[in-house]
């Protein structure tokens, strides 16, 4: 029978060498668990409606959708991350040293990846809005596919570069067995704060301000022009509507992406370990946004709901169905 000393430890065979687990009461940890498994399932289901989707049906195949592709793989992959976090909440990790690197890496490079597509996103909107004329010729489906497998290249060699002293020597700064840490010396983190939050965020809050005011600016020269529009016009005006409303819904998902990931960012320059632990309101929010996109989607998209019920009826196994149209 173990001791209480030992039970305490989250290797109780490495008694001299082991950390202690965090206390926590049965009933708190196991909400936390609930949560963050819902969270995890959730994240994970919701998520790949929208690849499925996106990938599926031919007429969804745009410029914008493909980078809402591009956010729904890396919020899915978030998903399967909560599963490791749920490993952590007693504050031991059994999944050795080498795991260890390779999830905080890919913890990193997730998150600039979403990050970078709310840039890419605010840029196509913003192109969309202020310069309507080229966005046909300037943003295309492949330019789209170009840029979104280039950021995820460049994410992962960069964060590779940056802690490969964490992948060359896995588990060099735990100071016992069950810790699992990353070490960033000061300089590498003032530049990957820099650029992969506080730059990527005021661009993103400067392009959205700006698409506003000429989002307000045309829907009050609409409003003055409906009543004397001719049939020719009124197309025009329908095309300059659903160009405004995608701002808008895509607006939407960078204000709720803003309101969840700033207090953890804000949280992480705070703590003096620049850590935020698992069981933190904050950190929460951060992943639960991955679980809010595809319900945006949702509530404004109509395509998105058509295919919803198309995947959950497995209408799209019928020949054809990438045909569907879908809006």
């Amino acid at each position: 029978m173990k001791t209480a000393e030992e039970a305490e430890l989250c290797f109780p065979q490495l008694l001299n060498s082991s950390c202690k687990k965090t206390r926590l009461l049965p009933s708190v940890s196991l909400v936390f668990h609930l949560t963050l498994s819902s969270i995890s399932l959730l994240t994970v289901f919701l998520n790949l409606l929208v690849i499925i989707s996106i990938c599926h049906f031919k007429k969804l195949h745009s410029p914008t959708n493909i980078l809402l592709l591009s956010l729904a793989v890396s919020d899915c992959m978030v998903g399967f991350l909560i599963s490791f976090q749920i490993v952590l909440i007693d504050g031991c990790w059994y999944l050795g040293d080498i795991m260890c690197a390779v999830y905080f890496i890919l913890d990193y490079v997730i998150t600039t990846v979403s990050i970078g597509t709310m840039v890419l996103i605010s840029v196509d909107r913003y192109i969309a809005i202020c310069y309507p004329l080229h966005y046909p010729s300037k943003v295309t489906e492949e330019r789209a596919k170009m840029c979104v497998s280039v950021f995820w290249m460049c994410s992962i060699l960069y964060h590779c570069v940056l802690l490969r002293d964490n992948l060359q020597h896995p588990g060099r700064y735990n100071s016992c067995s069950g810790e699992c840490l990353v070490f960033l010396d000061y300089i590498g983190g003032v530049f990957d704060l820099l650029s992969s939050f506080i730059c990527p965020v005021t661009l993103i809050i400067l392009l959205y301000v700006r698409v506003f005011v000429v989002v307000v600016s045309q829907a009050r020269a609409m409003q003055s022009r409906v009543a004397a529009a001719a049939l020719q016009g009124s197309v025009k005006i329908t095309a300059k509507k659903s160009e405004m409303k995608a701002a808008i819904i895509l607006g939407v998902v960078v204000v709720v992406f803003l309101i969840c990931t700033c207090p953890y960012f804000c949280a992480t320059l705070i703590a003096e370990d620049a850590a935020v632990s698992s069981s933190s309101v904050v950190f929460l929010l951060f992943y639960f946004n991955s679980t809010l996109n595809p319900l945006i989607y949702a509530l404004f998209y109509p395509w998105f709901r058509k295919s919803v019920k198309l995947i959950l009826t497995l209408q799209i196994l019928k020949p054809e169905s990438c045909d569907i149209v879908m809006v």
